[in-house]
């Protein structure tokens, strides 16, 4: 796992912007530095170490015949079955060369092989071309700059716009968006001329431009083709997790696994278990005050399973000092808090390991969120007559869950409901509300090729719901979660359900066998339980959050003040002052259910006083 940087210009960059780019990465790449550059391309890297320690296998890496150089990030765990597969001509250990001499006998073709997390940047020294490739399901990220004629890219986006030759203007479209889910979507940054790569896409740049295509596409099955036999998919899907599991346990460094005591953590803890010659870390946190810790449950797996278990335990108020640090580390506006607990396990675990497992992705894959619920309630016939006169009869009580259902019944067409149903499961504001909110008319949410149908089948409710979380929470917020919170702290972070052999083995089972008798991610607790007691995980879902609404009314209160102030919502004049206060007030009356759209407000204007002069 590294930091790269580079660009692709034959005027507005040179080394010494290379290497400053390439050091304000160092924390994701420790080990080693290094820079190529010629008189259109520079390539910059930050090595942390996971595969060949040696020197040999430091970046920029040069192929063999000398035409190519390439800069990595990421790891590829096959990388030993594409040797033998093509008889490569190795000097190293390494993934590195492995893509490398790959990409010189295959060309582009090579990233049809791979299996893995990768951004990786080869440079044709002899045409003077650059290509990018970015991993299937987006778990490493990119960021580039192009202004029709330059190209600048980095693992992060604070590399890039401390450079007065990037052009940086807000882009209000991106705020919208960010109002609405929390987190700005691919391909959009906060600026109008940066962008993040798209997931499973190509760059290609040469003196004519830029050229950007997709290598893969994420397409559940056609009518006919859905496994729908139990025994045979729990079979199936049992091995392609074993096999995942078992790549990504390859490392030359000591390795461990971040176990909450949930369902997919654990299940990633059993399958390593079962498979490693050592004996496992795993790594949990809880916290002093007994309210919210939950390490019995994390503790009493890791017993089962015999792991060498590390068990942090921290104060609520150690948590909290880390909230204007996680809002830092994220570079753009950026307000899911369970940031702060990752920081904190990686931090620690950091001690101890370079590499993490993790059970990222498999919510998503196999229903496992309360809002598939909702996907598949408003999926009801009869539901867009009966939804207006529902929704207003229940605004007018009180409790939290009858104002979530109102907001929930509250939308405006069926084409953007996955996003809206997102949206109101997190609190977050409306379509209707973001139009309100802004002094501009915003361009609605883009759900890119998500559509009821594939092929001859209608996807459920739930598969759509699923789609959209697929295609944008995951890799434009989860994932980029875990990616800043453990390379803050130079850990690598690994996701063996996010394998692409996994996802598409998921797109293509039932949903039946995924949310079957009133329970969800069903066919992962079937297999879950050949390794661990049910009783184990008979309690509700807990995710991996904080108390943020009550750290508002006390310790935080400061931020309400300091930036949703009047006179700082009125200087930067992008949201609407008179709603902002309403809400400001609402929530210090008393009022929890606003708490999330006014930690959006925070983050929004904590970033422009930030980073706007």
């Amino acid at each position: 796992m590294c930091g790269i940087a580079g660009y692709y210009s034959s005027s507005i960059f040179n080394k010494q912007d290379l290497q400053a780019m390439t050091q304000t990465l160092s924390h994701r790449g420790p080990d080693a530095e290094g820079w190529f550059t010629d008189e259109v391309c520079g390539l910059g890297h930050r090595r942390l170490s996971i595969l060949d320690l040696s020197e040999n296998a430091n970046q920029p890496m040069y192929s063999h015949n000398k035409r190519y150089v390439m800069v990595f990030n990421g790891e590829v765990y096959n990388y030993q079955d594409i040797a033998r597969k093509y008889d490569l001509v190795l000097s190293t250990t390494s993934d590195s060369e492995v893509i490398l001499e790959g990409f010189v006998k295959l060309g582009a073709a090579i990233v049809h092989e791979l299996n893995g997390m990768f951004v990786f940047v080869i440079y044709d020294i002899f045409q003077q071309e650059l290509f990018i490739f970015r991993d299937r399901v987006g778990i490493k990220p990119l960021f580039y700059y192009w202004d029709g004629q330059n190209f600048a890219f980095a693992s992060e986006l604070k590399s890039l716009v401390n450079f007065p030759q990037i052009h940086k203007k807000i882009d209000v479209h991106a705020i919208g968006h960010f109002l609405s889910v929390g987190y700005i979507p691919a391909p959009q940054t906060i600026y109008e001329n940066i962008f993040k790569m798209p997931a499973a896409s190509m760059c290609k740049l040469t003196q004519r431009g830029l050229e950007q295509t997709p290598y893969w596409t994420m397409t559940p099955s056609a009518q006919g083709s859905v496994l729908e036999n139990e025994q045979q998919a729990k079979t199936e899907l049992h091995e392609l997790l074993k096999s995942a599991v078992k790549y990504q346990l390859i490392s030359d460094v000591p390795l461990g696994v971040f176990l909450s005591g949930g369902i997919d953590s654990s299940l990633v803890t059993a399958l390593a278990v079962s498979q490693s010659a050592t004996r496992v870390n795993t790594f949990s946190i809880g916290f002093k005050e007994q309210k919210f810790n939950e390490t019995q449950f994390s503790g009493g797996v890791a017993k089962h399973l015999g792991t060498q278990h590390h068990e942090f335990i921290v104060s609520v108020k150690e948590a909290r000092d880390l909230v204007e640090t996680m809002l830092d580390v994220y570079d753009e506006p950026y307000a899911d808090s369970s940031a702060i607990p990752t920081m904190i396990v990686s931090a620690l675990a950091r001690k101890h390991v370079t590499v993490a497992l993790g059970g990222d992705g498999a919510d998503e894959l196999f229903f496992g969120y309360g809002m598939y619920k909702w996907a598949s309630r408003l999926a009801t016939p009869g539901i867009g007559i009966l939804k207006d006169p529902l929704s207003i009869v229940l605004k007018q009580r009180s409790k939290s869950k009858y104002q979530k259902a109102s907001r929930m019944l509250d939308f405006e067409d069926k084409q953007h409901l996955a996003h809206h149903i997102f949206s109101q499961e997190q609190g977050f504001f409306t379509q209707k509300e973001v139009k309100e909110l802004l002094n501009v008319d915003v361009q609605p949410f883009c759900t890119k090729n998500i559509a009821a149908k594939s092929g001859s089948r209608s996807l459920t409710a739930m598969e759509v719901q699923s789609l959209f979380d697929l295609n944008f929470y995951l890799p434009d917020d989860l994932l980029v979660k875990v990616d800043r919170a453990s390379m803050q702290y130079g850990l690598e972070a690994r996701v063996p359900f996010l394998d692409h052999r996994v996802v598409e083995f998921a797109l293509n089972l039932s949903p039946h066998l995924k949310y079957k008798n009133g329970v969800s991610k069903y066919i992962l607790k079937e297999i879950l339980y050949e390794y661990l007691p049910a009783e184990m995980f008979n309690r509700p879902k807990q995710g991996f959050s904080i108390p943020l609404h009550e750290w508002l009314r006390q310790d935080l209160q400061y931020l309400i003040h300091d930036y949703l102030d009047e006179k700082v919502v009125k200087q930067y004049a992008i949201v609407d002052n008179a709603m902002v206060q309403q809400i400001k007030l609402q929530f210090l009356e008393g009022n929890d259910f606003v708490y999330n759209r006014l930690w959006l407000l925070i983050v929004l204007h904590r970033w422009l006083v930030k980073n706007v002069n």
